[in-house]
């Protein structure tokens, strides 16, 4: 009766895993393209290195929020449905971040439909005016959100005494105060193809990628040539009372080592200190406490402890 079932074993040489290789390559527009090949689905993103808050000029506080808000509206001759349809139906999930430093636009997807959408992270905003009082209502409803979060609060607070509260680092992220002018002229500069990185994963051939890549994005916009604007680190103290029953506590230092210098670093403070955590970003290194408000005397000596224990070869 059973005599036809037909079984699959397992192989008994299976094929060896591999880890994955990254490749890098710059071409001629600007852009810099990493791709790995091991993923088995596709993250596409693009980050520009001038889109940040702390690209902001004087008079366009909230140009780098709004224009986050503006991501995957209309542009190069596509309208913002046009734009979501085509992403909808290549079954992508797009995404969209900003901070001081950067901006980025991405989306995941199956590999085999991860070139199609390349354009549409690198579209010519025509700056509609509902998309922009769209964007402009949600960047506001974002600020507002993030002013009731103790930790972002935090946050900014510490840009603003590392930097000081009048300069590009130092002066709110979380803002929506830019007017339409001020909004486009900081895209303009801001979203351009020079320095900008597009990394993908799940990408098998990097050279064949890359030739793609530089046909489709043959017609988007350049940008600026100008360099990522650097603030200087001149150290302060911020203080903000609230009635929250509850005390947040950083302390943080300037510094211009490496990203994974301050990684380690990061993670060093992290495990000297009990009950607090290090935390690194571009320019600073720090450590990080809360406790009731009662306790905060005992977040002062556990950041102490964290930052003048003496680091052991094997906590490194």
């Amino acid at each position: 009766e059973y005599k036809n079932t037909k079984y699959r074993l397992p192989s008994t040489t299976p094929e060896t895993a591999k880890a994955s290789t990254a490749s890098v390559t710059k071409l001629s527009s600007g852009v810099t393209v990493v791709s790995e090949d091991a993923a088995s689905t596709s993250t596409v993103t693009m980050t520009f290195p001038k889109a940040g808050s702390g690209s902001e000029q004087l008079g366009e506080q909230g140009a780098a929020l709004i224009n986050k808000c503006l991501a995957f509206n209309s542009g190069s001759g596509l309208s913002t449905v046009m734009i979501l349809r085509s992403i909808e139906n290549e079954g992508a999930i797009p995404f969209a971040s900003v901070d001081r430093d950067s901006a980025t636009l991405g989306y995941t997807v199956e590999p085999d439909n991860a070139e199609g959408l390349i354009p549409l992270l690198a579209t010519d905003c025509t700056m509609e005016k509902w998309d922009v009082r769209d964007a402009k209502t949600l960047a506001t409803y974002q600020a507002a959100e993030a002013n009731k979060n103790a930790q972002e609060v935090l946050t900014e607070s510490i840009y603003a005494a590392a930097f000081g509260a009048q300069s590009p680092m130092g002066r709110p992220l979380y803002s929506a105060g830019a007017g339409a002018y001020e909004i486009a002229s900081f895209r303009t500069r801001g979203y351009g193809l020079d320095g900008a990185i597009l990394a993908a994963t799940g990408i098998k051939d990097h050279a064949a990628f890359c030739s793609n890549v530089e046909e489709l994005l043959s017609e988007a916009p350049a940008g600026s040539s100008d360099a990522a604007v650097e603030s200087a680190y001149i150290g302060g103290e911020a203080r903000i009372a609230a009635p929250i029953g509850y005390a947040h506590v950083a302390l943080a230092f300037g510094t211009d080592a490496s990203i994974p210098l301050r990684n380690v670093l990061k993670h060093c403070f992290s495990i000297a200190g009990e009950g607090v955590s290090g935390f690194a970003t571009k320019g600073l290194v720090g450590v990080y406490g809360g406790a009731a408000t009662e306790g905060a005397g005992a977040i002062d000596s556990a950041i102490t402890a964290a930052l003048t224990s003496k680091l052991s070869a094997d906590t490194i």
